[in-house]
């Protein structure tokens, strides 16, 4: 697959998911704009992409704050005249006890994983619905949209919404070429992956835990025009996880 000429956005692309999503992108052809709140982090991520001969820029982007997003949209279409793709990565997670979790700790997740995940789909695709091919837009869901463990409140309520805001905007946005569909992740290691032990990798039918690159081929995969039948879908990239009947004996 190749992106050449194509303008990217990664949130949330310092590390992890998300600087294996740019660094992907980047070796595609595409121009990547890092989107990232930790400075040092997103120009790290900028400088692997150019090592290998890629056209990077970050923009220090908070997705919280309704301005951070405008400003790194414009720029966007300041510096490189369009946007083509947009991927909404950035996320927390906030795992705390349900009697003991806060408004405050609440709103944090669901202003960075929902609503900023809105917030950048609604402002990339101004722009985009000047494409003449439109565009499209990947959102970072998780399994534990429909799935959980216990005290995972505030992060499951986030990934379920991103669930359904990616249908919802699928249509909102059809007739102006834009295609939006998610990935959820189920585990994806992004420590060293070295350190797993061999009952992490046997519980999956897949017989592996998963790496960040899974999910970055899957978004090229998305986005690719060749694809252009695909929208409003979540992918479930888990190694088979959620397919298994688990019980205890």
């Amino acid at each position: 697959m190749t992106f050449t000429d194509k303008t990217v956005i990664v949130t949330g692309a310092g590390s992890g998911i998300g600087a294996a999503v740019a660094t992907t992108y980047g070796e595609a052809g595409a121009r990547v704009v890092v989107a990232e709140k930790d400075v040092k982090a997103g120009k790290a991520t900028v400088n692997e992409i150019e090592k290998k001969g890629g056209n990077s820029m970050f923009m220090k982007t908070d997705v919280r704050l309704p301005e951070d997003i405008k400003h790194l949209v414009n720029k966007t279409v300041e510096t490189y005249g369009k946007i083509d793709i947009l991927i909404n990565n950035a996320g927390v997670s906030r795992f705390k006890n349900v009697y003991e979790l806060t408004v405050d700790d609440w709103d944090d997740v669901i202003n960075t994983n929902l609503r900023g995940n809105f917030l950048c789909a609604q402002q990339a695709a101004k722009h985009m619905r000047s494409n003449t091919d439109g565009g499209t837009i990947v959102n970072i869901a998780s399994t534990r949209a429909f799935m959980s463990e216990a005290d995972s409140e505030a992060y499951a309520a986030s990934k379920g919404g991103i669930s359904a805001l990616t249908h919802a905007l699928s249509i909102s946005l059809s007739e102006d070429l834009i295609r939006v569909n998610a990935i959820s992740p189920g585990w994806i290691e992004t420590g060293n992956y070295q350190d797993l032990r061999s009952i992490d990798h046997a519980q999956h039918p897949a017989k592996r835990v998963g790496k960040p690159d899974d999910v970055a081929r899957a978004c090229l995969f998305l986005t690719d025009p060749r694809n252009d039948f695909v929208t409003g879908e979540n992918f479930i990239i888990d190694g088979g996880m959620t397919r298994k009947m688990i019980y205890e004996h």
